[in-house]
């Protein structure tokens, strides 16, 4: 069992992140923060040892998702959340960040996943590949897929630039 300060200090650094992920799978605040409890639960009761600080972002990133698809296989949460309760939901800035937004939210996860780690967090396509377990080649074609996806719903350049 870890300690209370060294629990406090990674729910100040990753909290944010954590509350992200599961939005992104979730689409609905009260889950986002039962999952949210459960992710720092889990660590504070964790013995895990860290290699360094990306690997434990990434521990909290995978456990978040795993958590988040636990809980939409689970019987009573098979069901959708209208768009309109997400927007309602998010603190985004402004509507340009919104539009965008709504347009990540209606990938399939396959793409969201990919989009939201690269752009959002920051990650790399080989540090993708590691915390979803895929080949760095799938991610990379992930990635140009979903900014297809994205480039036709947001009226983009068609011709790539």
């Amino acid at each position: 069992m870890r300690s209370e300060a060294e629990v406090n200090r990674v729910i100040e650094e990753y909290a944010d992140t954590v509350k992200r992920v599961c939005f992104l799978y979730l689409k609905n605040h009260t889950d986002t923060e039962d999952i949210f409890q459960k992710v720092f639960l889990k660590y504070a009761l964790s013995s895990a040892v860290f290699e360094n600080p990306e690997h434990e972002k990434a521990w909290f990133i995978r456990v978040s998702i795993n958590e988040c698809k636990d809980l939409l296989k689970s019987f009573f949460k098979r069901r959708t959340v209208p768009l309109e309760a997400v927007k309602e939901q998010m603190h985004t800035e402004n509507n340009e960040h919104l539009e965008v937004m709504e347009a990540v939210l209606k990938l399939p996860p396959k793409y969201r996943n990919v989009i939201y780690l690269h752009y959002y967090e920051g990650y790399t396509a080989p540090q993708i590949g590691e915390i979803l377990s895929k080949n760095v080649n799938t991610v990379y074609t992930l990635l140009t897929r979903a900014r297809d996806l994205l480039r036709k719903e947001l009226g983009g350049d068609s011709d790539g630039a």
